[in-house]
């Protein structure tokens, strides 16, 4: 077996739990240990062999994008306790509270003020969904969902880019000081480079605000 390297070995475990035609499979951070492509086809593979034979499986995980790709629906835990139980798309756009919205991927906190279901938030006002009391709130913006474009009057500014592939991460610094994480296609960052002066705004939708933090 130390000859095998740890993706054969990991096939081998998986082999042999199927072997018993278990009722339900429980994978414990079973690709933890193993380099990221061979991470990535072990866990096509595990996905295609749970489908074809049809094993409830309790897959057991730090990864949250591991999580959101192989899992038909995604618990997760907090000190013990269930915070939400969703199907990925779910868990990912609509979070039931703060702590899986940070978790479960980047999310960025904007500060807003909160009044009657409405929050204000960069010169917006947008309806609210969340648990926060009226007044200082933090608004939670995913990357994708924070509309940047170049604007020589604007108050944010470019502080720094991560070239992503197809999209290039922004870090923008809005006109209060805050930073936040804006994902463009590569095509339309082009001339957004640090320091360019640009304008920060959110979809016409719903957004999920929590309470105030005090960095």
């Amino acid at each position: 077996p130390h000859q095998l390297s740890g993706g054969q070995q990991q096939r081998i475990a998986l082999a042999r739990a199927l072997a018993l035609r278990p009722r339900v499979l429980l994978l414990d951070e079973p690709l933890s240990a193993l380099d990221a492509k061979v991470r990535l086809s072990l866990r096509e593979e595990i996905r295609r062999l749970q489908q074809e034979l049809g094993i409830t499986t309790l897959f057991v995980t730090h990864d949250q994008e591991e999580a959101l790709s192989i899992a038909d629906r995604v618990a997760v835990m907090r000190a013990g306790r269930l915070e939400q139980c969703a199907e990925p798309a779910e868990l990912y756009g609509r979070p039931a509270t703060a702590f899986v919205a940070e978790f479960v991927g980047t999310m960025s906190r904007i500060p807003g003020e909160l009044k009657d279901g409405t929050v204000e938030v960069l010169g917006q006002r947008l309806p609210a969904d969340g648990e926060a009391a009226d007044g200082a709130v933090d608004v939670l913006v995913r990357p994708e969902n924070l509309r940047v474009r170049a604007d020589e009057q604007g108050g944010a500014r470019v502080v720094a880019t991560a070239f992503l592939g197809a999209v290039v991460r922004l870090t923008v610094r809005l006109a209060d000081g805050t930073e936040a994480k804006a994902d463009l296609p590569a095509h339309e960052a082009a001339g957004l480079g640090a320091g360019a002066a640009v304008t920060a705004s959110l979809p016409e939708r719903p957004v999920l605000v929590a309470a105030r933090t005090e960095n």
